[in-house]
């Protein structure tokens, strides 16, 4: 079963975790902005952390489970070890109808279809493979981050598999068609570097030495935790409605999707006009002269 931890049992240390189980979920709270956010670990380091159908029910169940945790201002998505997760364990593969399904039944345990349900941004922390499968669940987050080890590729045409969570058209949707079609279709690995300049990483964690030959020991999941930070300092209830409108304005035409964002800020400006802070504090922050820069 999946362990998981309700952010009323905080695990400050990722270190302190309980093993053996296939899914890791643990809530913190971050050091600076006193944010809460929850991190999810695919627990199957020595087999690249490739899911079979426990692994799949259970991230399925714990992303429907954060749902419910109102307090969340991010999820960060990981795997155990030296990869993300290099895709599907062949030898005990999740049933391809069950996955293939639009039955609610069915969608209970996807795990892709539950992480397009969180209401606050999903943040994926990538190392090593992240492969076919494992590709199609990176790209169901919202923010991707990784390191130099990061290995992108779909295999699917090269089996004769049918991906089923979303890859053929959410791939397209970051890189291009071409670029799609180029990865997709022959079945091309992309490293690290070209993933950055294709725009399918959004960050990427390089490791800096310097003179005294000290390595710099951040890692994908610091630069996710550093970016957790940042949107916790943030109002939470403004992240989540532009999280929404992001995300569904990107499925409509663009003239829907403007429509859909004036729909959202109405209902929020209806909300917050009458409050007597809202405006005010942001009238107070501009004013501030002794308020953080950013150093972007």
């Amino acid at each position: 079963m999946c362990v998981y931890h309700p952010c009323g049992g905080r695990h400050h240390n990722l270190k302190n975790k309980m093993l053996g189980e296939l899914v890791l979920v643990q809530c913190l709270k971050l050091p600076s902005s006193g944010a809460e956010i929850a991190v999810v670990s695919i627990n199957r380091p020595d087999q690249l952390n490739c899911f079979n159908p426990d692994v799949c029910h259970q991230l399925a169940g714990a992303f429907r489970s954060l749902r419910q945790e109102s307090d969340l201002v991010a999820v960060i998505f990981r795997g155990e070890g030296s990869s993300f997760c290099a895709g599907a364990d062949l030898a005990d593969a999740p049933d391809p109808l069950e996955q293939s399904s639009d039955l609610e039944d069915d969608l209970v345990n996807n795990p892709v279809h539950q992480m397009r349900q969180l209401r606050v941004p999903l943040i994926g922390a990538l190392t090593g493979y992240v492969v076919t499968g494992g590709f199609e669940l990176a790209l169901a987050c919202d923010i991707l981050v990784g390191d130099e080890t990061v290995v992108f590729r779909d295999t699917h045409c090269k089996f004769g598999l049918a991906p089923c969570w979303g890859l053929s058209q959410r791939l397209q949707q970051r890189v291009g068609p071409g670029r799609a079609k180029l990865a997709s279709l022959a079945a091309i690995p992309v490293r690290a570097h070209q993933a950055l300049q294709w725009g399918l990483l959004d960050v990427l964690v390089v490791v800096k030495d310097n003179h005294n030959n000290n390595h710099n020991k951040e890692s994908s999941l610091d630069r996710a935790m550093a970016i957790a930070e940042r949107i916790g300092k943030n109002n939470s209830t403004m992240v989540r409605r532009y999280k929404q409108a992001i995300d569904e304005g990107g499925e409509m035409t663009f003239k829907n999707g403007l429509q859909r964002e004036r729909q959202i800020g109405l209902a929020h400006y209806l909300e917050i006009v009458g409050d007597g802070k809202t405006m005010a504090n942001a009238k107070a922050f501009i004013k501030d002269e002794n308020r953080p820069r950013s150093r972007l």
